[in-house]
């Protein structure tokens, strides 16, 4: 998905990944010439050919501990990002180092172990001879889908002053992260200032399929779900069924402590939203869809190709035949305009710079 966002002016000399799912979609969408399917620990330089103006990043966000997980898969799944930043040490001892590195994540990579993982990644790249900088943007900026993420750019070359700056995307707790650094660390800070976003013009109704083309679960099943709300939900279910309107809600079903007790408790939300699409691990992990038209109030499971959607991917991008192999898929990704949006206004004009300062 980071490829799909990136556009095709960009070529891709190497793809990898360790999930057999992920890389049939990838081998599907761009075909396998330049993707290794399999660890990236097994991976060495010379299986990296010449040099790239960026390395992309997206390590499994189930254990985002980076600090001193550098013993391969048996240090936690997040260790594959050690895997991949072996590379680029090694690319870098033979003067093959990426231009620019994005790392993304889930937002607690900034706070896990009290700040020490990202201490020890903003080290990593300090000592390979880069500045770098995180936003913490939501998809939500770009499509219809509550879906916070961290992304770390790091760059060699020092980027002009317009690049630099005040950002909407520079958040209390990405602030936190920097302020909390070694001094050291800090002198190679760059506050990246991207120009915001248009709005968006898309809303979660907007991307699901027609109502006569989905699966609709039976009346009992909704009335079951409806009584897993709490009072609150239940009466903004209840007000969408005042108005009259037509409304469309997103739910996720999760499991809460109440009185002592973990009971499940479906929860609703009608912004205009989905939450944050996830890999789904059965029917009740599945992001759900409640419609209420005209005092009426059906639900459904979200399809994967509306998960792909809500991901910013086109409908002709392939997806895996299932249901739950897609959600799989783009549970697991980075929304597509965000990648866009980062190369558009910060990637592509940094290595632009670059040009134009060699060319003088």
């Amino acid at each position: 998905m980071a490829r799909a966002g990136l556009g095709a002016h960009w070529r891709c000399l190497f793809a990898n990944d360790f999930d057999p799912v992920k890389a049939a979609t990838y081998r599907a969408n761009w075909g396998g010439e330049h993707l290794h399917e399999g660890d990236v620990w097994a991976l060495a330089s010379q299986d990296l050919p010449g040099q790239a103006d960026l390395a992309w990043a997206s390590s499994p966000c189930q254990d985002v501990s980076l600090a001193g997980g550098r013993a391969g898969l048996e240090g936690g799944r997040s260790s594959a990002f050690w895997g991949f930043w072996r590379l680029i040490e090694t690319l870098n001892g033979e003067g093959r180092a990426p231009r620019a590195v994005v790392i993304e994540n889930v937002t607690g990579l900034l706070t896990s172990n009290g700040g020490a993982d990202f201490t020890a990644l903003c080290a990593a790249l300090a000592r390979e001879g880069y500045g770098f900088g995180a936003l913490e943007i939501d998809a939500a900026a770009f499509v219809p889908q509550s879906r916070p993420r961290i992304f770390v750019l790091a760059a060699r070359e020092i980027p002009n002053a317009n690049l630099k700056g005040e950002s909407r995307f520079l958040t209390g707790p990405v602030r936190a992260a920097r302020d909390r650094l070694p001094d050291a660390l800090k002198a190679l800070w760059i506050d990246w200032a991207p120009v915001d976003p248009a709005p968006r013009n898309t809303d979660l109704a907007s991307v699901l399929e027609p109502d006569e083309d989905a699966i609709w679960r039976t009346a009992a099943q909704t009335r079951a779900l409806l009584a897993q709300m709490n009072p609150s939900h239940r009466a903004q279910v209840q007000a969408a069924v005042d108005s009259g309107a037509r409304r469309v809600g997103a739910v996720f079903r999760r499991i809460r402590t109440e009185n002592g007790q973990r009971v499940q408790r479906a929860e609703i939300r009608f912004d205009g939203l989905a939450g944050c699409l996830r890999t789904p691990r059965g029917g009740s992990s599945r992001q759900m869809l409640v419609v209420v038209d005209q005092g009426t109030v059906k639900s459904r499971l979200i399809s994967g190709r509306e998960g792909a959607r809500l991901m910013g991917l086109p409908d002709d991008y392939v997806l895996p035949s299932t249901a739950t192999r897609a959600l799989h898929v783009v549970g697991d990704g980075v929304a597509a305009p965000v990648v866009r949006f980062l190369a558009e206004r910060l990637i592509e004009p940094l290595l632009r710079d670059r040009l134009t300062q060699a060319a003088e």
